[in-house]
């Protein structure tokens, strides 16, 4: 007896999108791109997979990412160590050094995919997930930090979200942050009876993230630590002041979070967080900033470079709780047919249709009339075409309007050689 084979669902955390929300996704990504290429930001796609040794180095073997969270195996062919990439920055950079990408000028790049981290599932977090990540190589100045900034409340007007603040930083230079950091330790060595097991376990290792706890046993210990903020130079300062300058010129508001440390090490300077009460727990829709050191870290010359990343899913459960999606229309015309004669006709008046820029279902297979009419009208086609053994005789088609504002209900007698016409001007 032949086994009976066990059901396979999805691993847990990696979503299935099914035509009704994919439809959401596919307008929500032409709007992105419509977005993206009115900055003059180009398309880049790297691979899902790399080598670990590039996120380790990229991202810090600190982190929790590499700690805890990357999805790393061994290539049984060579003996490689390869991950599924947990955020698409070391890629791009990567990318950008291989292909001497920024040997004659600057650019601006962008890439919307799936990253993988492996974590416990919950909303706005999952374990397959997607980014729309922007990166501007080669650029120094504070124009480009704030531009990004500026480009995003753009997108938020165009999705029409209200509810989404600015937190703003600056982590300034190496030589800054290793002042900061000594004093940080101190700090925290003073304050060690309160740390709980991941501060005691990053006191050394990673000292800035510590204050980024939510534990709130560690809230007054982390409020009164001494602020980065306080140790830039006059450099650093400059330029943060010329971040919030060009935002004040382009009339957006701001919070400076001196605690805003962002999760990768690879920050520096200008870092800021786009964020919202409405999704629970997982509240930062967008994070980015400047990291003027990769480029040269990862093997390329020296290279200045400032960039952000979005969680699709949680901009689109926002975006829904905002301006909730209606149902997508699988087509615009349904034909509908009886007898062989009239579905061979059925397939040729749709290729026709498709021709003069019309969507079109053929209805599959044979059925009644009424039947027919049903899948017809769940479809969301606002228009069904009619092909019977008079209408093959006649060389005509009738055509039934489906929804409101189409006459609704009417129907009428065209001649296939002005069926598209017809269909068109009645659109």
């Amino acid at each position: 007896m032949t086994q009976a084979f066990q059901k396979v669902t999805a691993i847990r955390g990696m979503n299935d999108l099914l035509p009704g929300a994919s439809a959401r996704w596919e307008q929500f990504e032409a709007l992105v791109r419509d977005w993206l290429r009115s900055y003059g930001y180009r398309n880049v796609r790297t691979p899902v997979l790399e080598h670990t040794r590039l996120f380790a180095r990229g991202i810090g073997e600190v982190t929790d990412i590499v700690e805890k969270e990357m999805y790393t195996f061994t290539d049984a062919l060579n003996g490689d160590s390869l991950t599924l990439r947990p955020e698409m920055t070391a890629g791009i950079v990567r990318a950008s050094i291989e292909h001497n990408l920024l040997y004659d000028r600057p650019h601006r790049v962008y890439s919307i995919g799936p990253v993988f981290r492996h974590e416990r599932p919950q909303r706005g977090r999952y374990r397959q997930f997607h980014q729309i990540d922007v990166e501007a190589l080669g650029y120094a100045g504070p124009d480009v930090d704030a531009e990004l900034i500026v480009m995003l409340a753009r997108l938020w007007k165009l999705l029409g979200l209200t509810d989404v603040r600015l937190e703003l930083n600056s982590l300034g230079q190496p030589a800054e942050r290793a002042a900061h950091r000594a004093a940080l330790i101190a700090h925290l060595e003073r304050h060690q009876d309160v740390l709980d097991e991941d501060g005691k376990r990053r006191l050394y290792t990673n000292p800035l993230r510590v204050l980024d706890t939510k534990n709130p046993a560690m809230q007054e210990m982390a409020d009164s630590a001494p602020r980065l903020f306080d140790f830039l130079g006059d450099e650093s300062r400059a330029h943060f002041d010329g971040v919030c300058q060009r935002l004040a010129d382009a009339g957006i508001e701001y919070r400076l979070n001196p605690r805003l440390v962002r999760g990768l090490d690879y920050y520096n300077s200008t870092v800021f967080e786009w964020v919202t009460d409405r999704l629970g727990s997982q509240g930062t829709v967008c994070g980015g900033g400047r990291y003027d050191g990769l480029i040269e870290l990862l093997g390329g010359k020296p290279a200045p470079a400032v960039g952000f990343a979005i969680g699709v899913e949680r901009l689109i459960d926002l975006w829904e709780q905002t301006v909730p999606s209606e149902p997508v229309p699988e087509c615009e015309v349904y034909v509908v047919h009886q007898g062989d004669e009239a579905q061979r006709l059925a397939a040729q008046v749709a290729e026709t249709l498709r021709d003069a820029g019309l969507a079109v279902v053929v209805h599959a297979g044979s059925g009644s009339f009424k039947s027919q009419f049903k899948r017809a009208d769940a479809s969301g086609a606002r228009v069904a075409v009619i092909l019977g053994g008079d209408e093959v005789a006649n060389r005509t088609a009738s055509v039934k309007f489906l929804r409101e504002g189409d006459q609704e209900g009417s129907q009428q007698q065209v001649p296939l050689a002005q069926l598209a016409q017809v269909l068109n001007t009645k659109g």
